[in-house]
């Protein structure tokens, strides 16, 4: 099983066949992804034969969401389109103004002291192919689908450490490559998979499922990193510009769009002050939503480097009074948690442990006290299960 999708901060590509392997016994059929990102686990999900229901609040997730899920077109008709679309010549714009650098010789500061993320031959041919999407692109999958190929295709020649809040200093190797789209890994059937961009409070009230996945963003649990730079949606506001092509304001060094700031746009679960009570208030939207789900079962991704500590979701957890089984994880970090001052990206101090918890709560069972629960820790490498502790509340 293979999905696809860009470089992002809490990608679940690693543990996509625990998590699999965990809710097969349940016998379910339909599956929201509260939190669909770069729709990897929907993508895995649906390969599995579930019908999906995908949701996230970035313009950027709709579009991989209607391409991964939605799509009825096989790669046959996409690939003399986007043959059409690499042949293009590469023309000056918007893109290139903004994010786009001459090589220099190796470093990625230009004229004006600011760094750019691509090299102004691969924004030329983004330029160029973005107007073109709009004036070929037959309808809204159709459009999505070439879109989610360009996003790809400029995520691989970046010269970024993950994120787009700012860039290296040195261009990155993978920056002297040409872009080049490719058909997506397309995958059909006849399921009745929906993708949504809603809050997610509001989306749980109008759809039924038997089992709600739940990723949410958590925040960062690194005191010293600016709540600011917490947000994915100034972590990945060039794809919301090349999906709405809308050339918004910009501000700061690295030219982010005006209306991601942190009084603008963002999400709840990633609040990083606490409530009157000294509580985190992501704490408190955590509980709201595993207790307002109404799903036969709720499957919660946590990670320990999230702004949530793993005692605040037990806590939780104690408090819903129903059965819930946990698997732990160990595995590398991925590149956003591995960038060190040497590159003057924050980092984030966990000793080098990564954990992920995979939390399956079994809402329709009967309410009882949980006096302890036990973690179950497994081996993604061979889904192997290595050893088992209890904890207690």
């Amino acid at each position: 099983m293979e999905t696809q999708g860009i470089k992002y901060t809490g990608s679940k590509r690693e543990i996509l066949p625990a998590l699999l392997e965990l809710i097969k016994p349940l016998n379910v059929k339909t599956i929201l992804d509260g939190f669909s990102g770069t729709t990897r686990v929907s993508q895995a999900l649906k390969q599995a034969g579930y019908t999906v229901f995908a949701n996230d609040i970035a313009d950027w997730s709709k579009v991989f969401g209607e391409c991964y899920l939605l799509n009825r077109k096989p790669a046959s008709y996409y690939l003399p389109i986007i043959e059409h679309l690499n042949k293009l010549p590469g023309k000056y714009g918007w893109f290139s103004e903004n994010y786009g650098g001459e090589p220099n010789g190796g470093s990625a500061t230009q004229k004006d002291g600011r760094k750019r993320i691509w090299q102004l031959h691969n924004t030329k041919k983004l330029d160029v192919i973005r107007e073109e999407i709009d004036k070929i692109a037959k309808d809204k999958i159709e459009k999505s689908v070439l879109l989610t190929s360009l996003i790809i295709a400029m995520d691989k020649v970046d010269s970024s450490v993950g994120h787009q809040v700012s860039y290296l200093k040195r261009w990155a190797p993978r920056a002297y490559n040409t872009m080049k789209m490719e058909v997506p890994r397309l995958v059909i059937d006849d399921k009745p998979h929906k993708v949504y961009q809603k809050d997610i409070f509001d989306l749980v009230n109008d759809i039924e499922v038997d089992l709600a996945y739940y990723d949410p963003p958590y925040g960062s649990s690194n005191e010293l990193m600016p709540p600011s730079r917490v947000r994915y949606a100034s972590y990945y506001h060039i794809w919301k510009t090349i999906c709405l092509n809308d050339k918004p304001k910009l501000v700061g060094v690295a030219n982010r769009r005006e209306d991601v700031g942190d009084t603008i746009s963002g999400s709840i679960f990633e609040e990083f002050r606490k409530n009157d009570e000294g509580q985190y208030i992501v704490i408190e939207a955590i509980e709201r939503l595993m207790k307002n789900t109404p799903a036969k079962y709720v499957v919660l991704s946590y990670n320990n480097n999230g702004r949530a500590t793993l005692q605040a979701i037990k806590e939780i957890l104690k408090n819903l009074k129903k059965k819930v089984s946990i698997i732990e994880m160990d595995y590398k970090k991925n590149v956003m948690a591995t960038i060190t001052r040497t590159t003057n990206e924050w980092i984030n101090d966990t000793n080098g442990k990564n954990k992920e918890y995979l939390f399956l709560i079994h809402k329709n069972g009967k309410t009882e006290n949980m006096p302890e629960i036990k973690i179950e820790k497994i081996d993604i490498r061979n889904l192997a299960s290595v050893s088992q502790q209890r904890l207690v509340f």
